[in-house]
């Protein structure tokens, strides 16, 4: 498994929550753009954020403001830092790498579950 997602876990509307997304050492992040999915289950897989090597990051509408992505090459790990979390923020979140020159997500990780609860 070269991306393993985790972090996810059950909070209430209003929590924060940080997932981490940790690459295997032969990935080596510096030639990757790293991103986050979410998909909630009988729907499409749905972007949320994505960060290149260099720092510039892109968000989905309804994340901005309240999604932070950031990374750490040394650690080869990236970080979600999820804020305000909504009941529709419910979905299983996935990490993915694709090359910088590259369109193509072509490296997942497995998952990790996030639920918005009262």
């Amino acid at each position: 498994v070269q991306l393993q997602a985790s972090g996810g876990g059950l909070v209430q509307p209003g929590d924060s929550l940080r997932l981490s997304c940790a690459a295997a050492p032969e990935l080596t992040l510096d030639d990757y753009v790293m991103g986050w999915f979410r998909q909630v289950p009988g729907r499409e897989r749905e972007y949320v954020t994505q960060i290149s090597s260099r720092g510039e990051t892109r968000y989905g509408g309804s994340m901005k403001g309240r999604f932070t992505v950031s990374r750490d090459n040394g650690k080869n790990t990236m970080y979600l830092q999820m804020d305000n979390l909504r009941p529709d923020d419910t979905a299983v979140y996935y990490c993915a790498a694709r090359l910088m020159y590259s369109s193509t997500w072509d490296t997942w990780g497995q998952g990790t579950l996030v639920t918005v609860s009262s």
